[in-house]
């Protein structure tokens, strides 16, 4: 990233974002954590945060949750300055949910709530606790000890905890890390039914496909930001959109057939009877494509627009970057 660049930011919109972050860095002694990092997110956004380990997201989720200090840097979330004396108003309006679910085995969800509901000295908690077993279909399971649950039960007890206090700004650090795939798709709803109820939340995942499904956005985080916008608008500015042709049979002359269409802008065999082309307008390409294919007698199995995944725009990233490498 050159000193030039920017990132795009959700200021625009008409409401303060969420969380408001502007070259914030952390360093330990001489090692650091995350350096320079801007960005904001706008309320009710869902905002994956993704990267390799040690690349300083949980760090910054500290920060951000008031856990640790930042080094430098400035930031503004739920609409507080993130400094010292501002600390109890932001925890109030924030709730930071772990990896480790952290509940006490022995005791019930519902002592496990109550517990929890003291110490963050709640007004109404008993109204408080019903709301969030409601809201994560917890009601039935109240008095169950959470040790016999299973590890996707739990993280609902865990989110049921977090909203005890109804928070602005949610923040989920690996929610669906060791479970199986029903439970993480039960995460993934309970994720959707937050968002459609305006809570703002910032989620760190190594599940590319699980931020590409949720998010509105994602940032790319190794030490340093590398890149940050909504999954299609990373795809595009990375890749090239192409077409993939296939043929029953090879194309005795595929220049021919590709090379005179003006809306193709290059062209490569990929395997037998398997085409790739350039194009920068794929839906308005494919038409002509069709009428060349035809005209030169091929059988066409299909003509599709090739989809990069958010795996490949992460890969492309992050398998190229110097700093990739253990620190």
């Amino acid at each position: 990233m050159g000193d030039g660049d920017t990132w795009p930011l959700a200021a625009d919109r008409d409401d303060p974002p969420a969380l408001s972050v502007r070259r914030l860095s952390k360093r330990f002694g001489d090692r650091v954590a995350f350096e320079d990092v801007s960005f904001d997110v706008g309320r009710g956004e869902v905002f994956g945060f993704l990267g390799p380990n040690g690349a300083g997201k949980t760090t910054t989720v500290r920060a951000l949750g008031t856990l640790i200090a930042p080094t430098s840097g400035s930031a503004t979330v739920a609409g507080w300055p993130l400094e010292p004396e501002n600390g109890m108003e932001i925890r109030r309006r924030i709730a930071v949910m772990p990896e480790s679910p952290g509940l006490y085995l022995r005791l019930s969800v519902l002592e496990n709530l109550e517990l929890f509901a003291d110490l963050y000295e709640l007004a109404d908690p008993r109204d408080r606790i019903e709301r969030s077993l409601r809201a994560m279909d917890l009601t039935g399971r109240a008095r169950d000890a959470c040790g016999i649950l299973s590890k996707g039960l739990r993280q609902r007890v865990a989110l049921a905890r977090a909203l005890l206090g109804e928070p602005e700004v949610l923040f989920l650090d690996e929610p669906t890390a060791g479970l199986d795939p029903v439970a993480a798709r039960e995460v993934h709803e309970l994720i959707v039914g937050l968002r459609q109820r305006g809570v703002t939340i910032f989620l760190t995942t190594h599940r590319l496909e699980e931020a590409e499904r949720l998010c509105d956005r994602v940032a790319i985080l190794n030490t340093t930001l590398r890149s940050i916008g909504r999954p299609d608008e990373l795809r595009d500015r990375l890749f090239a959109r192409t077409l993939t042709v296939r043929t029953a049979a090879p194309l005795d002359a595929p220049d021919r057939v590709f090379g005179g269409l003006q809306a193709i802008e290059g062209w490569r065999e990929d395997g037998r009877a398997h085409y790739v082309l350039a194009a920068s307008d794929p839906d308005g390409a494919a038409p002509g494509v069709t009428r060349a294919l035809v005209a030169a007698g091929a059988d066409v199995l299909s003509i599709t627009e090739s989809r990069r995944s958010l795996e490949d725009v992460y890969l492309e990233l992050i398998d190229g970057d110097v700093e990739a490498g253990p620190r």
